[in-house]
């Protein structure tokens, strides 16, 4: 598979003309093949590294989250509920030559654009609460089911 493959129907020029920093769309299976470039527990492995930027999200009650903000430790993840967490790795292609290569599939997005690939692991229930980015999201759906919600438009 060549480095730069995505889906032989995607268009790029019409993604960037009318979708990208206008208006949100789902498309499935972009990167025909797709693996995840990390289990579970090598994105927590990464959390508990001192020069690795992540984010443990935990929602004990209904829309009451807590933050808690890396490096970890093992028994961070260990006491975890079994349910209603999620984990966020930033800046994983710095690290990961998959996750690079991955990012390269995607070089029609101007690289000033892109701060870095962030990955993230939710459990059954996991979510980061309600929010809004004040920047460019792209997300590619790894392993799992996710229900995505979009809430309105901010500016």
């Amino acid at each position: 598979m060549k480095i730069n493959e995505l889906a032989a129907d995607f268009d790029k020029v019409e993604f960037l003309a009318n979708y990208w920093q206008k208006k949100p769309v789902l498309i499935r299976q972009l990167v025909p093949g797709f693996v995840d470039p990390l289990t579970p527990e090598e994105l927590a492995g990464c959390a508990l590294e001192d020069q690795v930027e992540s984010r443990l999200i935990t929602e004990f009650e209904p829309d009451r989250f807590e933050l808690r903000n890396g490096p970890f430790v093992e028994s961070d993840f260990t006491s975890l509920p079994t349910s209603h967490y999620t984990l966020l790795v930033q800046a994983m292609d710095q690290w990961f030559d998959e996750v690079a290569e991955l990012r390269r599939r995607f070089d029609f997005v101007p690289s000033w654009r892109v701060d870095d690939v962030m990955i993230s692991y939710a459990c059954e229930g996991g979510g980061v609460g309600p929010h809004f980015d004040n920047y460019d999201v792209f997300l590619l759906q790894g392993q799992g089911q996710r229900r995505w919600r979009l809430g309105q438009h901010c500016d």
